[in-house]
């Protein structure tokens, strides 16, 4: 398989790694809202801002920029103030693709805030380390999915992954999180999207248990001591390759349930 097949099949099991019923369009919503009765515009708070996560393989810290996707970055910061992001876990991670997270561990919380938003015109590059949403297939179905380019993965922004932010302390962290589960189905054996999104936690407690999680994601003012360094030296991973041909076979396609 040539690397432009591979980057194309990469780019469509991105699109359907979130099924139709974890972050699926709204039918009636031609104007989504951000989250839970709030709004797409980003109003008074469209300066750059710092979000740290700790997490169980050590912290990091992204800088969101409304600049260059304000509803993204809007939306995410919502979710953030609500701690909507504690206790999830990185759910799909691929060596030299990227590391998914964004399915709260409590299904009731994903009910609250499984509106989705607007697309925003993709102005950054997924390069390494950059902070993107997962979505569906289907435009504006943006919702609380996200993940962490560990390569250059420009192929996607040709099909409206708009990057909102980039980790700035702690890419390390990034590069070790658990990849042993590998993807989740139909192309590997990791968790499946749509338990987590109903069963939540307890289901990844008992068939993932391996899975590193955030203990919490908060808004800093400014990168320092606060962020731990990761523990161990990052495993090497490559910032030009998508996944091998053997984690992306070349029937993927959507996996809308």
């Amino acid at each position: 398989m040539n690397r432009i097949t591979l980057a194309a099949t990469c780019a469509l099991f991105l699109l359907g790694c979130v099924a139709e019923h974890v972050d699926r369009p709204a039918t009636s919503q031609s104007n989504s809202s951000s989250g839970a009765g709030g709004s797409s515009a980003y109003g008074e708070s469209a300066e750059t801002f710092l979000v740290k996560f700790e997490t169980s393989r050590g912290d990091f810290v992204v800088e969101i920029h409304p600049d260059w996707a304000p509803n993204g970055a809007s939306h995410f910061r919502e979710l953030v103030e609500n701690k909507f992001y504690d206790d999830c876990r990185f759910f799909r991670v691929v060596s030299g693709f990227m590391a998914q997270f964004g399915i709260n561990g409590d299904p009731a919380m994903n009910k609250t805030w499984g509106d989705s938003i607007q697309d925003d015109k993709v102005i950054e590059s997924n390069s390494r380390g950059m902070l993107t949403y997962a979505q569906t297939g289907m435009p504006n179905s943006r919702s609380t999915q996200l993940f962490i380019s560990y390569g250059d993965n420009s192929f996607l922004d040709g099909q409206r992954f708009a990057p909102f932010g980039r980790v700035v302390e702690g890419m390390a962290v990034v590069d070790q999180l658990y990849a042993g589960y590998g993807d989740g189905p139909p192309m590997g054996n990791g968790p499946d999207q749509g338990r987590i999104e109903s069963e939540g936690n307890r289901y990844l407690l008992k068939d993932f248990p391996k899975l590193d999680y955030i203990k919490t994601a908060r808004i800093i003012e400014a990168v320092g001591a606060e962020a731990e360094p990761a523990s161990e030296p990052a495993k090497e991973t490559s910032a030009a390759e998508p996944p091998a041909e053997s984690e992306q076979p070349a029937e993927a396609t959507p996996a809308a349930e």
